[in-house]
């Protein structure tokens, strides 16, 4: 999955002594231990609510200053707007951040209680995510496709639900169509240091563009008075031109470019440390990779018939006459997944949750997201569906993904709904602690989902030695191969080459979706480490939780208690369900 994490603000009340100072105990030796508890518990109430109050406000000051992102997230309070990436502006936002997570860190939380103690290390770390970004990897100055990104996805998320009247779409749409030539010269002139690899991965995107533009677009013209008709048409065709150039000025300044540019291991390691919460590092992490990566191809030798782990159409029971068939038929197993979730007692499904759509994915999103991506219920969306966008039909493909999906769509698509990424981010985005409900660690929500995968199997909801089967065995196997792709490449030991051949080796893909899967992980830091080293540390928890809970345990309670505390650091989680601190601990204290 690859999905965008937005935040936003809830007011805080209640703020009446914030800041007063406290009486110091040093300076009144006879007071009493009743009095100090007293104004120890008036500590961490005011620090708490100064936290809070913190958050509300950047929340509040990241939604109007990345405008395109707040629409995504169902808040479309700016969607005549794009961000603002002249250099003043960039340099502005980094430094609200530092000064902001400067505040966070001088805050004293060790007297705090423990669920206060969780929001700040949580924002704290929300913070230092975007903090490393403006630090040390500055994708405005190196990666062009934070300018084509933004020009997609500033219509794409006017598009993809019917929250308005088309018209009114239609019109915010018109005003970033405006604005877009302007941004991309803005970013034309902030990219110093162009990774090559980037540049070449938004070159397909904007030439990719055309179809979004001129024609998913276009099913906003409803309702338009002649004159908005006609300015909506030429903002399309100049931004489409400006794209274009975009791509061709980048071309121009390929051969000048670097190959790609690594982060280095200390680097790498302070991420996991103080934005993943993660209790490992590096060397761990890609250990760990080696070793499930090792584990899932035996299993896959150990079938009856190997060759079951490669999804072949062939072996399907009809294969379908087009693109709509085909969409229609993979999302409708999902009724089936669902009742075995009930009939077994595995999960509680809310009442709340929507419906989880199957959708063609556009073509500008293929260069990096091969597989297609899932797009959850936005935190502020009044609408609950969810969508897995998934590629073109093609019943000649080599694209694994397409051959997955022909012959049983089932392990994807309980990876991507239900009860993957669609029911558990749902049920985030019913928090009523803000801190908590913004938080989107994406270790903990794509170890859920393919967790959920093999649970599935073991369960009994695929029968032994079936191509399902064996495509699980495929689906982690090559998700251990991630990680040996992402670590080796952003630490600077591996070529891009080496980890498309090792996705290929290791990971058992076709060239296509190799090529596609080592761009994700060159563009997207840490996030291919997420799905094994989540599954591994639920697995985990889970022996852990079995053991405590002792003739008590029951694995649905399990995946209640795991997932009702939304998309938080496992390091956190077991700290929540266990009363564990160790991990959590481990990763604090290590300088």
């Amino acid at each position: 999955m690859k999905s965008k994490i937005f935040f936003s603000g809830v007011l805080i009340i209640g703020f009446g002594n914030l800041g007063q100072a406290q009486p110091s105990p040093s300076r009144q030796p006879d007071v009493s231990n009743k009095t100090l508890l007293t104004n120890a518990n008036q500590d961490h109430v005011v620090g708490a609510a100064a936290l809070h109050k913190l958050a509300d406000d950047y929340y509040n000051w990241r939604n109007q200053n990345d405008p395109v992102s707040s629409s995504d997230a169902g808040l479309h309070t700016w969607d005549d707007r794009l961000v603002d990436f002249s250099p003043a502006k960039i340099n502005e936002r980094a430094q609200h951040v530092r000064q902001l997570l400067d505040k966070v860190r001088a805050m004293k939380t060790d007297t705090w209680p423990k669920d206060e103690q969780i929001d700040a290390l949580l924002f704290r770390s929300q913070l230092e995510n975007v903090d490393f970004g403006n630090r040390v990897l500055k994708f405005e100055f190196t990666n062009p496709q934070t300018y084509t990104g933004e020009c997609t996805s500033a219509i794409f998320s006017l598009l993809k639900k019917e929250y308005d009247a088309p018209r009114k779409r239609a019109i915010a749409a018109t005003a970033r169509l405006k604005a877009m030539p302007a941004l991309l010269k803005q970013g034309i002139a902030n990219l110093q240091s162009p990774v090559k690899l980037y540049a070449k991965l938004a070159i397909d995107s904007a030439r990719s563009i055309d179809p979004l533009f001129n024609k998913s677009l276009m099913a906003l013209d409803v309702g338009l008075a002649p004159n908005e008709h006609d300015e909506l048409i030429k903002a399309r065709d100049a931004a489409v031109a400006a794209l274009h150039s975009f791509a061709d000025e980048l071309e121009k300044r390929m051969p000048k470019m670097v190959d790609f540019a690594p982060m280095g291991e200390a680097n790498y390691n302070y991420y996991l440390k103080h934005v993943l919460l993660l209790p490992l590092d590096a060397r761990e992490v890609e250990m760990i990779g080696r070793v499930e990566n090792a584990r899932y191809r035996a299993l896959e030798a150990l079938l009856p018939d190997p060759k079951l782990a490669d999804p072949d159409p062939k072996r399907a029971a009809s294969i379908p006459a087009d693109q709509e068939a085909f969409l229609k038929a993979y999302e409708s197993r999902e009724s089936e997944m669902i009742n075995f979730l009930k009939e077994h007692n595995l999960v509680t499904i809310p009442d709340y949750l929507g419906r989880f759509e199957i959708r063609q994915l556009p073509e500008a999103f293929k260069p990096t997201s091969p597989g297609g991506f899932m797009n959850p219920p936005g935190v502020y969306d009044k609408d609950p569906v969810g969508f897995y966008f998934i590629p073109t039909y093609n019943p000649e493909s080599k694209n694994f993904y397409i051959r997955a999906a022909i012959e049983d769509p089932r392990p994807i698509l309980g990876h991507e709904g239900i009860p993957g990424h669609f029911m558990q981010l749902s049920i985030a985005n019913h928090l009523t602690d803000e801190i908590r409900r913004q938080h989107g660690d994406g270790v903990f929500v794509e170890g859920w989902a393919l967790y959920t995968e093999e649970m599935l199997m073991r369960t009994g909801l695929y029968p032994d030695n079936s191509p399902a089967q064996g495509q699980i065995l495929r689906l982690s196997r090559y998700r251990g191969a991630r990680i040996g792709v992402d670590v080796n490449l952003h630490t600077g030991k591996w070529s891009f080459e080496q980890a498309v051949k090792y996705f290929m080796d290791a990971g058992g893909l076709d060239r296509e979706s190799a090529e596609g899967e080592a761009a994700g992980a060159a563009s997207t830091p840490h996030q291919k480490i997420s799905y094994i080293i989540g599954k591994w540390q639920i697995m985990n928890l889970l022996g852990r939780y079995k053991d405590k809970q002792g003739d008590n345990f029951r694995l649905g309670q399990f995946h209640d208690d795991l997932i009702k505390n939304g998309s938080l650091p496992l390091s956190i989680i077991e700290w929540i369900l266990l009363d564990d601190d160790s991990s959590i601990k481990k990763v604090t204290s290590e300088k």
